[in-house]
């Protein structure tokens, strides 16, 4: 269909028409599929008892079983302690080039102050509780201009006098409202916010609000009326209904034709116009996103295009644990309601069982009682018969009540706890494990845990995180000087629950106890399981653990100085082995050399004992070549001997020894040269008595 038909079709229409149209189809599937269970799951968890809540006909007990409520107490009290237990309950992610760090933990800090003083933890809170018994937490992100009251004093009359007053500052707050399931209409065919064609909160507000938001120029200044009454949308439908004073507040956001916003904009004034709808508009698409707020069905109080900066809706919501394809979700109140009705049930008819065998009741011969009398059995009361009173009267027991019950009770509340994986201290031994055995609870806190983990994620993932973004966007759009403009990623910090933490600890302390003291681990899992605890002093001790981790600067000296030491004595070992070394190696050098040179003195021997005491003649001629030979033969056998042993002072010493030894004739007997006044030693080889 082209866009002028479209625009023919709803020309008739204004926009307050079309957005209540919207809702009102809605709203009736709404009724129609949820609005019957809602109430009964709110009436479990709150214990409150109504007709249509019977299990039977002659059902006359009203109790209701504390079981529902302790599943759902103690799932949110989980989530609640994973969240927000360890104080800072998210962190912001910078970008990774940018050095400067402390814009980041300005933003952070700031932040904090201003989600506690906006009570934020409250308001998520509450929405955990609707969540885990509706099946979905929804909450609308408001946007509130306050003053600051500031105490203060100023110098007066020249600073002689101080004055003493407050200063009043306009502040920009950002508020998160949760919304009652019967409060809040969204698309049938949608599964999340941003997907729907729009989503709407429906519900009565106090008069005096709309007209101080009519004062400050926020809606427009027309008439409102006072609100008919509904009993659909009241928070409470068990109170009695409350019609003064009250004004049906229809807030939309979401998607509208422009062609009616334009229309309800025209009766504005021209300023305002060319405010709300930007000049650069792509003029060609049927919807446009806005916000519409109308009074009591019909009366348009604000319309215009969506202000913020970022262009999203200002509802968060998540389910407790996700129906695929729809919006919805299942909640701990779905899935422990059969059990739940079971065990009322059971409470009940053992309850109207006890009226029937405790109280005593008696069998009467009516024709035999006085006329007028009151059959009534009380202490003191006296009974006139006509005849025997063994004969007319009787007790009538019905008998006693089965034991069976307490049995059928105790396991009926086991099967809550197991359809909503809620689980208390008091129900471990019983309700985890048959047997209680370490082991066996070991392995139903990890189940359990798992659970409790699931839903965490879905919370964070699709509530904390994209309202804390939501915030952080509203403060820097129009609050600038105190949040600066930047693209920052924001993070939760939620760990472990109440539960998983305990089973950390004691895990921790088993594998604390397999280690020494001395081990380096041993203070890093006293840290941890330091950590894990819910102490007041929890930082403090943190911090005393890290300090006494830290090394002693005295001690650490000290170790230093004996580490020099140490190092100083092995150098001087070093070095006393490399100056044996040294030694060692010029000792054989030495050797080597000696063992060189005792070729060459054998030879100047030689020479010696050859030319020795020769005269001249044939027979000195002879004698000489006799000495040559032996000579040669000497030196080849002491050459040979020195090559094969590879010792040549101790060899050459052992050969020399061995040659005198062997040949006692040629040891000759030194003679005194001619010219020379001194006698020299008688060379070898040269028998004595030869001149």
């Amino acid at each position: 269909m082209l866009l002028e038909d479209k625009q023919e079709l709803t020309i008739e229409q204004d926009l307050e028409g079309w957005v209540i149209d919207k809702c009102t189809s809605w709203r009736d599937h709404f009724e129609s599929n949820y609005s019957e269970k809602f109430d009964e799951y709110y009436r479990l968890w709150r214990g409150q008892w109504a007709v249509q809540d019977k299990t039977r006909q002659t059902e006359r007990s009203k109790i209701i079983s504390p079981a529902l409520q302790q599943a759902v107490e103690s799932s949110v009290a989980e989530l609640e302690e994973a969240t927000f237990g360890r104080g800072k309950w998210f962190d912001i992610e910078d970008d990774v080039a940018d050095q400067e760090k402390r814009d980041i933990a300005m933003l952070r800090e700031v932040l904090y102050k201003d989600f506690k003083k906006n009570k934020i933890r409250k308001s998520v809170a509450e929405c955990l509780i609707n969540a885990a018994v509706f099946g979905t937490g929804i909450a609308e992100v408001v946007l509130e201009e306050e003053k600051e009251f500031q105490p203060a004093t100023q110098p007066v009359m020249g600073g002689d006098l101080q004055a003493v007053g407050v200063n009043i500052v306009d502040k920009t707050c950002v508020k998160l409202r949760p919304v009652m399931p019967q409060n809040f209409l969204i698309d049938p065919l949608a599964t999340s916010i941003e997907e729907a064609l729009g989503c709407a909160v429906d519900e009565f507000v106090p008069t005096h609000l709309v007209d101080q938001l009519q004062e400050q120029g926020v809606y427009r200044n027309v008439y409102v009326g006072s609100a008919a009454p509904d009993f659909d949308i009241e928070p409470d439908k068990d109170l009695s209904v409350f019609e003064d004073d009250k004004v049906r507040l229809t807030k939309y956001y979401g998607l509208v034709p422009r062609h009616l916003l334009k229309a309800a904009q025209e009766e504005e004034e021209a300023e305002e116009v060319e405010e709300l709808v930007a000049p650069d508009e792509d003029e060609d698409t049927y919807y446009v996103e806005a916000i519409v707020v109308i009074a009591n069905d019909g009366t348009l109080l604000k319309a215009e295009a969506n202000p913020y900066m970022m262009g999203d809706r200002p509802i968060v919501a998540f389910p407790w644990d996700v129906v695929p394809s729809r919006f919805w979700g299942r909640g701990v109140c779905e899935k422990g309601y059969n059990s739940q009705k079971a065990l009322d049930a059971e409470i009940r008819a053992r309850i109207d069982a006890l009226a029937l065998t405790i109280h005593p009741m008696m069998a009467i011969d009516a024709t035999r009682m006085p006329r007028g009398s009151r059959a009534e059995v009380r202490a003191g009361k006296t009974i006139l018969t006509n005849g025997n009173p063994a004969e007319v009267l009787q007790p009538l027991n019905f008998g006693n009540v089965s034991q069976v019950t307490f049995a059928q009770a105790a396991e009926l509340q086991k099967m809550v706890q197991t359809a909503t994986g809620a689980i208390d201290s008091a129900g471990i031994s019983g309700s985890i494990n048959g047997e209680s055995t370490a082991a066996g609870i070991s392995m139903s806190l990890g189940a359990i845990i798992k659970r409790h983990k699931r839903t965490l994620i879905n919370f964070q993932e699709s509530f904390l995180i994209p309202f804390i973004t939501k915030a952080a966007h509203r403060y820097m759009q129009f609050n600038p000087e105190r949040y600066p403009v930047a693209d920052y990623k924001f993070h939760t910090s939620s760990s472990l629950g109440i539960i998983a933490r305990e089973y950390e600890v004691t895990q921790l302390v088993q594998l604390l106890q397999t280690m020494q003291q001395d081990n380096p681990m041993y203070s890093q899992l006293i840290m941890s399981i330091v950590d894990n605890m819910n102490l007041s002093n929890r930082e403090e001790l943190i911090m005393s653990l890290q300090q006494a981790n830290q090394p002693n600067p005295q001690a650490q000296q000290a170790q230093q100085a004996m580490q020099q030491a140490q190092m100083a004595f092995q150098q001087s070992q070093t070095a006393a082995l490399q100056g044996q070394a040294t030694e060692s190696q010029a000792r054989a050098q030495k050797l080597a050399a000696e063992a060189q040179a005792v070729p060459q003195e054998l030879e100047i021997d030689r020479i010696k004992a050859i030319t020795t005491n020769i005269k001249e003649g044939d027979a000195d001629d002879k004698e000489f070549q006799k000495r040559l030979k032996i000579s040669e033969q000497l030196l080849k056998e002491r050459e040979v001997a020195v090559k094969e042993q590879g010792k040549p002072n101790a060899d050459t010493a052992q050969v020399q020894r061995s040659n005198r030894a062997s040949q006692p004739s040629l040891q000759p007997n030194i003679q005194e040269t001619s010219g020379i006044g001194s006698r020299g030693p008688r060379p070898q080889g040269i028998p004595q008595g030869e001149a």
